[in-house]
């Protein structure tokens, strides 16, 4: 490489049609692990070395103690280096540079798992808790991926124990969340969930009743159809009607 390598980041300044606002888009993302700056190694970026410059004379001391003896930088007070160009969350995020350098600010990143032995709609079961991922958010509800290959829908209704009016406001794509299956219709394929856990789950769609619950609901609901349709009174005809009226006569 003609240009390297970079013993700071003001170097990449040399690099052919590498212009001004290229440099500011791309110097923070550059780290130089043994350069002439130690910050050039850190997140800081070079617009915010002046502000470090401050930080630096109210501590008195040099760049590499700091790093060295993060600790200090608790004796100051962020608030008193803002000014117009760098606002309070810039000049924290330099004190947290400072304390950790080279930290990733990037927050962990974390992945549903999926239950094992659960790979298909043919292998849920109603009441079933599983951890799943949401890939979509609807004005109904959100989908979620639990790793069937057939995302459940977890209804606006089913996202919260209080009235939820934009669901974006409680899941949004990519987040990890638990949900209880509530019904599994195979012959359409679609997972009914929910993120209330303790909400009744049904029976799976299509699944027959036993015997003894096939019995107790018919008593519930009292005789059948055919055995009230048998038991009704036959209408009367025209002839059995005249014979009554011919017994009545004196």
């Amino acid at each position: 490489n003609a240009n390297g390598p970079f013993p700071n980041r003001t170097a990449i300044r040399n690099v052919p049609r590498l212009g001004e606002k290229t440099f500011e888009q791309a110097a923070g993302f550059l780290r130089i692990p043994d350069g002439d700056n130690p910050l050039d190694r850190s997140a800081v970026h070079p617009e915010a070395y002046p502000v470090v410059e401050r930080i630096l004379t109210k501590l008195g001391a040099g760049i590499a103690d700091v790093m060295r003896r993060p600790a200090v930088l608790k004796e100051l007070s962020p608030s008193d280096f803002t000014d117009e160009q760098f606002g309070l969350p810039t000049v924290r995020d330099i004190f947290a540079e400072l304390e950790k350098p080279g930290r990733d600010p990037r927050p962990e990143f974390r992945t549903a798992t999926f239950r094992d032995g659960i790979e298909s709609l043919s292998d849920l079961q109603p009441g079933m808790v599983l951890e799943g991922v949401v890939t979509n958010v609807a004005a109904f509800g959100a989908f979620v991926d639990i790793g069937v290959h057939q995302d459940g829908l977890v209804h606006v209704s089913a996202l919260a124990n209080r009235f939820v009016k934009d669901p974006h406001e409680m899941v949004k794509p990519g987040q990890v969340v638990k949900v209880k299956v509530i019904d599994v219709d195979l012959k359409r394929q679609r997972i009914a969930l929910t993120m209330r856990l303790e909400d009744a789950a049904s029976r799976p769609s299509g699944q027959a009743q036993s015997g003894s619950q096939a019995t107790r609901d018919s008593r519930g609901r009292g005789p059948s159809t055919s055995s009230q349709t048998a038991r009704a009174p036959q209408p009367i005809g025209a002839m059995a009607l005249a014979l009554a009226k011919a017994r009545q006569k004196p």
